[in-house]
């Protein structure tokens, strides 16, 4: 997204803290703002992706979210959010939107970020793996969004249960509930799927 002045000083900046990349980037350091896109945007890629199950609308939420930081990182208070908790807050106000926009869930398409590149052993086990984490990418998909979202956040992204709840801006009981209720809905949805493949594969069979 962002287009380097000085590589060099991109390279230098990189180092530096979230908060102080901030606060060069509200001064219009855009070296600093390239730093912080480098840093955070495959998580925020990651978050989008897995809430909208479209790598086309993931990435229109990583321009829309990193936009927002161009124009209000000057508003950013590292006091009261660590800037994850803030892009990833930024993000599901967008992925919200455009799910509710669309009054459906986006067509889970291939390669998303569970990361199914296949292995250098055996191409049944590596079929098998693939199969399997497809079903986990339709079953995670397929949750409500309150609980999608915790599970993304809190299982898939190693968010702290405090980050999240100021992300979401619900209490820590409320991640807590949420997140057992989640990985319950979750369990279920992958052995239906199971069951179902099953199915499938008896007829097969069959015929």
């Amino acid at each position: 997204m962002p287009d380097l002045v000085n590589p060099l000083a991109a390279d230098t900046v990189a180092q530096d803290s979230d908060q102080e990349l901030m606060r060069q980037t509200a001064a219009g350091d855009r070296n600093a703002f390239a730093a912080l896109y480098q840093r955070h945007s495959p998580s925020v890629y990651r978050f989008a992706r897995l809430m909208t199950g479209s790598g086309t609308a993931a990435e229109d939420v990583v321009q829309e979210v990193f936009m927002v930081v161009m124009r209000d990182a000057s508003r950013f208070d590292s006091g009261r959010a660590s800037l994850s908790s803030y892009l990833y807050g930024i993000a599901r106000h967008h992925t919200r939107r455009r799910l509710l926009r669309q009054r459906r869930f986006v067509t889970l398409e291939a390669g998303d970020p569970l990361h199914d590149a296949t292995t250098d052993t055996d191409p049944a086990t590596d079929a098998v793996r693939a199969s399997e984490l497809r079903r986990l990418r339709r079953a995670i998909v397929g949750l409500p969004s309150r609980y999608r979202e915790v599970l993304v956040l809190c299982d898939l992204q190693d968010v702290s249960y405090a980050d999240a709840a100021s992300t979401l801006g619900c209490a820590l009981g409320t991640i807590r509930s949420r997140l057992h209720r989640a990985r319950e809905l979750l369990k279920t949805k992958m052995r239906r799927a199971e069951q179902s493949t099953s199915v499938q594969r008896s007829i097969r069979c069959a015929v």
